[in-house]
């Protein structure tokens, strides 16, 4: 069966398929088997826009957060995860300076902001993100949730709205954590999480006391979130009816670690852009050897860490079923990559 054209979506984050993207491979690749690439972000349909959650779209790929893919394949879309990026980021529990909260213990009892889409049809990935961020580093001083008070923090904001809209004033998207700024602000939550460029720049901003930081902990259960692992995802049509042309995306994409590892501030100078962010950021949020952690791979360790994440959003009411993470994962187009690669 010919195809035309294909879609893809990344998010504003540290991965291979944004830069094979920015460095013109990714339509370079597809042009060559006479295939045109589009934007499912750049689209001024909604429905297609949320095909960066749902996974809706046929003929489609996409690397970025965990949290939609997951999500849309516990409500039975047929996708499959065709690589895994690890790149660690800081992760954290912000207070302000002077409201007595210094250390991660100083959370019990006090009140910290959950960010909470209240008429959202797709997952709520953030509200899911800060979740797992709060427990993650209350577990680290022997608390649980309900030794705090969680503060969710209404948005009927759309998660995804067109971009250039006039509501960007100019930049290319909104940036998280407003929300929980201003309720921090006005007195109405003693603390947040934040992670990223983002979440590091807001903190510097503000003066922000880092109760706790943990997105560089060693044990992988602690700092698994939605941006760590990151999976390359393509439904199963694509796979199933296109399988050369997927082994040569996963083969364009994995060439990223490699490049990268040679051009270390060029890697830097893309990741920043496509979050919009300074190249300090980025050194900052996910240390000076991001630019050796981009390999696309589908080690045991990211799959684990995947069923981890899985069961806790399941636990969480955040996915409507179970599924076996290891069906999920489809070796083949990577396998032929690296025989491609080695020949």
């Amino acid at each position: 069966m010919s195809l035309d054209s294909v879609w893809y979506t990344r998010c504003p984050a540290p991965t291979p398929l944004s830069i094979a993207h920015q460095l013109g491979w990714i339509d370079r690749q597809f042009q060559s088997a006479g295939v045109s690439v589009r934007s499912i972000r750049d689209s001024k349909d909604l429905a297609i826009r949320q095909s960066h959650f749902t996974h809706a779209l046929d003929y489609s790929f996409r690397q970025g957060g965990n949290i939609p893919p997951i999500w849309a394949r516990s409500g039975g879309r047929q996708t499959r995860v065709v690589g895994i990026t690890t790149t660690d980021e800081f992760q954290a529990i912000i207070a302000l300076p002077g409201s007595g909260i210094v250390t991660g213990a100083d959370l019990k009892g006090r009140r910290v902001g959950i960010p909470r889409k209240s008429a959202e049809k797709v997952v709520d990935f953030q509200r899911a993100t800060a979740l797992k961020g709060i427990v993650s580093a209350l577990s680290l001083d022997g608390l649980v949730h309900t030794d705090v008070e969680l503060v969710y923090l209404d948005s009927t904001e759309a998660t995804l709205i067109e971009r250039g809209n006039a509501a960007f004033l100019g930049l290319k998207r909104r940036y998280p954590y407003g929300d929980e700024l201003l309720a921090l602000a006005r007195g109405k939550i003693d603390a947040f999480f934040v992670k990223g460029a983002e979440g590091i720049v807001l903190a510097n901003q503000i003066g922000a006391v880092v109760v706790s930081e943990f997105g560089f902990h060693p044990d992988p259960k602690i700092r698994i979130n939605n941006g760590t692992p990151r999976p390359l995802t393509v439904d199963a049509c694509f796979l199933d009816e296109h399988f050369d042309l997927v082994t040569s995306l996963v083969a364009t994409v994995g060439q990223v670690a490699a490049w990268a590892e040679a051009h270390p501030s060029d890697a830097v100078r893309l990741i920043a852009s496509e979050i919009g962010v300074g190249e300090d950021a980025i050194w900052a949020a996910n240390g000076p050897n991001v630019h050796k952690h981009l390999t696309l791979a589908l080690d045991n360790d990211q799959i684990e860490a995947f069923t981890h994440f899985k069961q806790f959003l399941l636990e969480w009411g955040f996915i409507p079923a179970d599924f076996d993470v290891s069906t999920w994962i489809e070796r083949g187009p990577l396998e032929d990559a690296s025989r491609r690669a080695a020949a």
